[in-house]
């Protein structure tokens, strides 16, 4: 009997394991709910980018002067995240429109409703957040497909 239990578990595990393995791709509400975020696969590269806002605003902290008018509504943030040596882990890049600023970031799923997001200063200084999995609203970003997002990613 305790033989067939350890079979069954390890069977369990098994089956479990590749849905946190799969790309993180859908509608994710940020932590303070105020924007919802939108991960597209472009060419084995995960971009997110803001599909919903709150509060409309612009890109006004952005270090390049040309991109402080952007709306920050279709923006991206994740940037060119790429599979890490740990399965199930995204590293690249997250933009804080907050201050201008690139971090080096990682993204993981922690469950398959709940998106864990790092970024990380001078590679050891470190904070994160934890998204939810959220419905598409009604915006242009989010009714456009993914093609479409990673073309003007170019």
């Amino acid at each position: 009997m305790r033989f067939w239990l350890v079979v069954f578990f390890a069977t369990l595990i098994a089956a479990v394991r590749p849905a946190f393995a799969q790309a993180p791709t859908g509608e994710w509400l940020v932590a303070d709910g105020t924007a919802q975020i939108r991960v597209v696969d472009c060419a084995g590269s995960l971009w997110g980018v803001v599909s919903w806002e709150k509060t409309p605003g612009r890109d006004v902290n952005n270090p390049d002067p040309a991109k402080r008018e952007r709306p920050t509504l279709g923006m991206p943030v994740l940037l060119q995240m790429r599979a890490g040596d740990e399965p199930g882990v995204w590293e690249g890049h997250v933009y804080n429109a907050d201050n201008g600023r690139t971090y080096t970031a990682s993204i993981r799923l922690s469950s398959p409703t709940m998106l864990h997001v790092e970024g990380c200063a001078l590679g050891f200084l470190c904070g994160g957040e934890d998204w939810t999995r959220a419905e598409p609203r009604d915006t242009a970003t989010a009714r456009q497909p993914a093609q479409a997002i990673c073309a003007q990613l170019q």
